[in-house]
C-alpha cells in the first residue's frame, strides 16, 4: 500500500514547523489563523485574507510547496476578492496527512473534500505545477464547481522527462549552497527561487520530507476541449517540463478560448521569476470573468 507523505523524524518535523510559523506569520496577510479543515485524508489548513466579498481565489502551490510560496501574490489578489492560500495534505506544511493519496482521484476527492469544508462552491483556482494539473484534473472530475482556473506552468502537458529531474536536481544542490552561491547559480540553473530571501530558509527544511503523491499523468485533448470554465495559462518559456510554444498551439488548437501566453526568460520558476506580470494577468483575467467580459 502506498505510504502516507511524511517527514524522516519528528525533530525534522519540529524544525520544519517552527521556522514554517515564522514565516507565515511575517509573510502572509491573516496568516497567524489556520483554518484547519477535515477530509477523509487528514486535515488541509487554509489562510484566509483579502476583501470580506466577492468571489473567493484559492492558491494552490506546486510539488513540496505550501502556502507560503504564494507571499508575492496573497495581499495583491486580495485587494477586491478574499484570498484562501492551502496547505494541501500531501505536501510539507501545516497540514497533517492520515490516509494516503494514491491516485489521480484521490487527489481531486481531496480537493473537493478541502473546498466544501471551506464552504466554497464557484471560487476561482489558481494552481503552479503540480497545484494547476490539480486544478485541471479536479475541473475534469467535477466539471463547473470551480468559477475559473489559472494555470502557472501546470503539470499534465506531456510526460515528465530527464530535462524536469536535472533541473530539480541542480536547483536541490544549489539551494543547499551557502546562500551567496546559491543566488549566483541561479541563472545557471535557471531557478529564480534560489534569490528569493523569504523561501530558501524553508527549502533545506523540506529536503527531509518526503512526499508520496501520483505523479501528474498527461491531459488527452479530448479532455481539455472538455473544459467550459474560463482558463488562463501561463507558461515559462524556458520550462523545464515541455516545450511551451507546442503547448501553447496546442492549447489554442484544443481549447480555443484560453488565455494563452509565454512569459519571456522564465522557466518553470515562473512566480517568483515574474510575480508582477503573473499578478497582472491573474487580476485582468479575474476581472474578465467577475464582469463576464
Amino acid at each position: 500500500m502506498k505510504t502516507i507523505s511524511a517527514f524522516t523524524s519528528d525533530r525534522a518535523r519540529e524544525r520544519f514547523d517552527d521556522a514554517y510559523r515564522t514565516a507565515l506569520a511575517r509573510l502572509l496577510p491573516g496568516g497567524t489563523a489556520p483554518i484547519p479543515v477535515t477530509t477523509g485524508f487528514g486535515e488541509a489548513v487554509a489562510y484566509r485574507s483579502g476583501a470580506a466579498t466577492g468571489t473567493p481565489v484559492v492558491l494552490l502551490p506546486g510539488a513540496g510547496g505550501n502556502a507560503v510560496t504564494w507571499y508575492h501574490y496573497a495581499e495583491r489578489l486580495g485587494r477586491r476578492r478574499p484570498v484562501i492560500a492551502l496547505d494541501p495534505i500531501g505536501e510539507p506544511g501545516a497540514a497533517r496527512q492520515t490516509r494516503a493519496l494514491a491516485t489521480e482521484r484521490d487527489v481531486v476527492t481531496c480537493l473537493d473534500e478541502t473546498l466544501d469544508g471551506l464552504g466554497l462552491d464557484g471560487a476561482h483556482l489558481v494552481g503552479m505545477s503540480y497545484g494547476g494539473w490539480a486544478a485541471l484534473r479536479y475541473e475534469l472530475e467535477f466539471p463547473g464547481r470551480a468559477a475559473s482556473l489559472t494555470l502557472l506552468d501546470p503539470g499534465g502537458f506531456g510526460a515528465i522527462g530527464l530535462r524536469f529531474w536535472v533541473w530539480l536536481f541542480a536547483g536541490g544542490i544549489a539551494g543547499i549552497s551557502p546562500r551567496p552561491v546559491g543566488r549566483r547559480l541561479a541563472g545557471v540553473v535557471r531557478n529564480a527561487t534560489l534569490r528569493d530571501d523569504e523561501l530558501m530558509p524553508l527549502l533545506p527544511l523540506t529536503m527531509s520530507f518526503r512526499r508520496r503523491l501520483p505523479l501528474p499523468s498527461p491531459f488527452s485533448d479530448a479532455e481539455l476541449g472538455a473544459v467550459t470554465v474560463p482558463h488562463l495559462v501561463l507558461l515559462g518559456e524556458r520550462s523545464a517540463l515541455y516545450s511551451s510554444a507546442d503547448v501553447a498551439e496546442r492549447l489554442r488548437r484544443v481549447m480555443p478560448s484560453a488565455w494563452v501566453e509565454i512569459v519571456p526568460g522564465a522557466s518553470h520558476d515562473l512566480p517568483v521569476h515574474s510575480p508582477d506580470l503573473v499578478a497582472d494577468r491573474i487580476e485582468a483575467f479575474l476581472d474578465r470573468c467577475d464582469t463576464g467580459r
